[in-house]
């Protein structure tokens, strides 16, 4: 068996499915799918799938063709669809064997995945960029044979500024309709989290949330209902004591003024704990802040146990980890905190 791990990484599967009913209760006559991709965030497919299948979500998006595998067990029956699209044949290949979806991005896509499902009528999704000029058809070539061969399920855009009060966001559901007319479908999705956050008018038949399911809140909208699931606990490795003048880690940037007693804690930028996250940051033991001190490293980060004599070596810490307080404190992306979290937690 192997040892304890000194990293944790606690999934508050209540909290997730909370999250997907409220997304799905705020979607108003649209369902919510789910964006599972990049192992949930960071949080686990493993861990996450299960519980928003339960929950009621049957429409589950990733990025890449790899994702699928992971998926499949816990989604039976599901749709599992992916956004990069079929951009080789194989990619087709695997879709049909699968049953995954392609979301097509392309005039090219959407003739492979035509010639490659010859005869088989399988459904796809299509792209359509309305601004974001990132993935996706142009409007003006919605009239291309290409896309009219195609056997389309859900037309989809994506936002570019709705956790923002843009003018952005009226002009591409205005041209997202306007496409609509355009191309024969059988639903249409454009709202992710932050766009559900906009009303109903962006939600149409599915939405598509992802950071809010894991406990992101990108607009204040969604403040009153998402709740944090992740919990990242990182347990204490030595203690010492420090004479006055004693400097902390890289280039000394914190010096003892006085002795007192510290902790290492097995926590460092290898885990998503970035160093631009280390100043002003504490650590917590139940409600009593420890203050890191010097450079985050690695594998390693020191605080201050003045007041905290009781603990110790194999003892565990929490970091504070509500997203929206996280990222304001930091400068670090709600999204980037949790996709950056590393593989050595126990989850």
């Amino acid at each position: 068996m192997s040892p304890e791990p000194t990293l944790r990484l606690r999934i508050d599967t209540q909290a997730l499915a909370n999250n997907w009913r409220e997304l799905d209760r705020m979607s108003g006559v649209a369902s919510a799918g789910a964006a599972v991709k990049a192992d949930c965030y960071g949080l686990g497919v493993d861990q996450c799938v299960p519980t928003l299948r339960d929950a009621g979500a049957r429409c589950f998006f990733v990025a890449h063709w790899s994702e699928v595998a992971a998926l499949r067990a816990y989604v039976d029956g599901a749709q599992i669809a992916v956004l990069h699209g079929p951009i080789r044949d194989s990619d087709v290949a695997y879709a049909l064997e699968t049953g995954a979806v392609p979301v097509i991005n392309s005039l090219d896509q959407a003739r492979r995945w035509t010639e490659g499902t010859y005869g088989t009528n399988a459904k796809c999704h299509l792209m359509i960029d309305t601004g974001i000029n990132r993935l996706g058809v142009a409007p003006e070539e919605l009239s291309d044979p290409a896309i009219a061969a195609l056997n389309i399920d859900i037309v989809m855009s994506h936002l570019a500024s709705a956790d923002e009060d843009s003018a952005m966001n009226t002009r591409q559901s205005a041209a997202f309709r306007d496409c609509l007319a355009r191309v024969s479908h059988n639903r249409a999705s454009l709202a992710n989290s932050a766009g559900i956050g906009l009303g109903t008018d962006y939600a149409f038949d599915l939405t598509r949330p992802g950071l809010s399911l894991y406990g992101g809140v990108p607009r204040t909208e969604l403040s009153e209902v998402i709740k944090q699931v992740a919990h990242v606990q990182a347990a204490i490795i030595q203690t010492r004591v420090l004479k006055a003048g004693d400097a902390v880690g890289y280039n000394g940037e914190f010096t003892a003024k006085r002795p007192m007693r510290v902790g290492t804690v097995s926590l460092g930028y290898a885990d998503g704990f970035l160093r631009v996250r280390g100043p002003g940051t504490s650590l917590m033991a139940d409600d009593r802040a420890l203050p890191l001190l010097g450079k985050v490293s690695m594998d390693m980060v020191v605080v201050d146990l003045t007041g905290a004599d009781d603990l110790g070596e194999g003892d565990w810490l929490e970091l504070p980890f509500h997203l929206p307080d996280a990222a304001q404190q930091s400068t670090v992306s709600q999204y980037e905190l949790l996709t950056t979290l590393g593989q050595r937690f126990a989850r």
